[in-house]
């Protein structure tokens, strides 16, 4: 008996009875849970709203939920349908994605992430409309108005409904003229506004000077704006701000400027332009 006894491998038995005290364990735990849970309600609402956006608030938040699906407060934490909820949040066009949870002591907390606005396009009928960095186009609204670069003139592409994706090539290269603007901190400064003329080349207008400045399409953008800082910096302070009415990039590798109609150069302005390298 005493050699059977000491043939038994005890860390085996040991091990065992722990993985099956454990297992009971944590299914009375989950059973107390699972009943705590039947009977736990809904005691506050956390809402969180992320981004730099302000399209919408905790008010709208709480307003849309309460149409929709009644007050919270008071009911069974498990009697609320999280994912229509979720569903419902995410319709909306200020709204990149949302999430619903519940913690222990029945809080429930949404979190919601706010679309970012990269551009606000007036077209040529003067229909507005925001574009958000995946190239949907989001309402605008009174409540709030980001300050984002703005495109104007004859830009044919319209507004149906919210989220739909862009379509023509020259809205497609207006985001992305924008976005080039966006992370250049010289250009981001200069550059107040965007305009597309009758030929449907994109201008930039500048916040010194009254120059148009062509840059045609999104082609070649780091060549053009460089060709742009050459005028700034090699041109432009040797023939004075208001020589030239139109500085046109379009064409690679070239800048054509057009002198204003009623101004006239001295001898030596004439000289320094002519010696300038282009």
């Amino acid at each position: 008996m005493l050699k059977k006894l000491r043939n038994i491998q005890w860390n085996r038995v040991l091990y065992f009875t722990l993985f099956f005290i454990g297992v009971i364990v944590v299914v009375v735990i989950m059973t107390i849970v699972g009943k705590r849970d039947e009977q736990q309600v809904c005691k506050d609402i956390k809402i969180v709203i992320e981004g730099t956006e302000a399209f919408i608030d905790q008010a709208d938040i709480s307003k849309l939920i309460e149409q929709n699906y009644g007050s919270f407060a008071g009911k069974k934490v498990n009697g609320i349908p999280f994912q229509k909820v979720e569903k419902t949040l995410r319709k909306l066009p200020y709204v990149s994605d949302a999430s619903i949870h519940a913690d222990m002591d029945g809080t429930i907390r949404i979190n919601i992430s706010q679309r970012e606005a990269v551009m606000r396009v007036i077209n040529k009928n003067g229909k507005e409309f925001y574009v958000d960095p995946n190239g949907l186009k989001i309402p605008t609204t009174l409540k709030y108005i980001p300050h984002i670069m703005v495109a104007t003139g004859n830009i044919a592409e319209g507004y149906n409904e919210a989220l739909d994706t862009i379509s023509t090539p020259l809205v497609k290269d207006l985001v992305k003229v924008i976005e080039f603007i966006k992370n250049d901190e010289l250009w981001s400064n200069q550059v107040v506004q965007i305009y597309v003329n009758g030929d449907k080349d994109i201008e930039l207008v500048p916040r010194i000077g009254t120059q148009q400045l062509i840059v045609g399409s999104a082609d070649s953008l780091e060549q053009k704006f460089e060709l742009l800082k050459t005028f700034y910096t090699q041109i432009m302070p040797k023939v004075g701000i208001n020589a030239y009415g139109v500085v046109n990039v379009k064409y690679g590798g070239q800048i054509i400027c057009e002198k204003r109609g009623n101004w006239s150069f001295s001898d030596d302005q004439t000289k320094k332009v002519a010696n300038n390298t282009l």
